[in-house]
């Protein structure tokens, strides 16, 4: 399969690939969620080039994760806010984040931690069942084909 087909893919992996399977796509939605709204702001943290990141913003706007909202007049300047798709990604970051903690972080710890503002305490991700609630780890899921199959 080739990159380009990734997006028409019956594989909502490879679909979902195709829009923030990069590594630099993934650098500005974290740091969306962290806040950062500027083309200005993404580039200093990111300390990458200037097209690679006007390429990113295009494509998350495009695919609808980000959307431009002007917050300048003169000259026209523009913020970059998550969507409700874009918000749609916030347990895809936890997760990811968690995995990084629980293999990476090392005897020092997460650099990073996460608070639940409901109850004021600290937490880690945890997959739940939709239907019975209980924790669902790789060994209790069972695939079979879907309707879009």
């Amino acid at each position: 399969m080739r990159w380009n087909d990734l997006a028409d893919a019956r594989c909502s992996v490879a679909r979902s690939v195709a829009v923030i399977g990069d590594r630099w796509t993934l650098m500005i939605v974290r740091d969306s969620f962290l806040g950062v709204r500027r083309f200005e702001d993404f580039e200093r943290r990111l300390g990458i080039s200037r097209s690679i990141i006007a390429d990113r913003l295009k494509r998350l706007v495009e695919a609808g994760v980000l959307r431009r909202e002007i917050y300048q007049d003169r000259p026209v300047r523009h913020e970059y806010r998550l969507t409700e798709r874009g918000l749609a990604l916030h347990p895809v970051i936890l997760a990811i984040v968690h995995w990084g903690d629980v293999q990476f972080a090392g005897e020092a710890g997460p650099p990073m931690l996460h608070r639940h503002k409901a109850c004021d305490c600290d937490f880690t991700p945890v997959t739940t069942c939709s239907a019975c609630g209980e924790p669902v780890t790789a060994r209790d899921v069972e695939v079979r084909p879907g309707p879009g199959m």
